[in-house]
């Protein structure tokens, strides 16, 4: 699978966050690794992205990826337990600065609940979780997929 690179430095006109975009919204992207580099007047972001070989069509470039209705799939206590998911996540990625993809997209985070996810071996199984995104936040969603296990069987989470 191949690989682009992106930089964007600290004083950026715009222009390089505004082509790495355009490039993130014609391909399919399976993961986006970035780090900040401390250069003082050159210090930027760099991005590492893989993504699939092509582009998206016309008519789904402008759309990005067609939406998946979790709602749809998920039975409703899944979805539930999905969605507060979904909230730790966003609540995650804004403290660190970071799109939510970054953490974990809604895919791998519904495969965590389908497949009830209590321990760090279960999340390696998972497309796309690898060795960094595990070490970085495995633990903290583990724990709070326990919790939410734990409310169910209590009663405390809604049926």
């Amino acid at each position: 699978m191949p690989y682009a690179f992106f930089k964007i430095r600290a004083n950026d006109d715009g222009e390089s966050a505004e082509h790495l975009n355009r490039f993130l919204r014609s391909h399919r992207v399976l993961a986006v690794r970035n780090e900040w580099v401390s250069e003082g007047a050159d210090s930027l972001w760099a991005f590492c992205i893989d993504y699939l070989e092509g582009s998206l069509s016309k008519s789904s470039a402008g759309q990005g990826r067609s939406r998946v209705d979790y709602k749809e799939i998920l039975p409703p206590e899944q979805f539930e337990v999905f969605a507060r998911l979904r909230e730790l996540r966003k609540e995650m990625a804004e403290r660190e600065g970071v799109p939510v993809f970054t953490l974990f997209t809604n895919d791998q985070l519904a495969e965590m609940v389908k497949r009830g996810c209590r321990t760090r071996s279960a999340l390696e199984k998972i497309d796309g979780i690898g060795e960094s995104r595990l070490a970085k936040y495995g633990d903290r969603f583990l724990e709070e997929l326990s919790k939410l296990h734990r409310q169910k069987n209590t009663g405390e989470l809604s049926e």
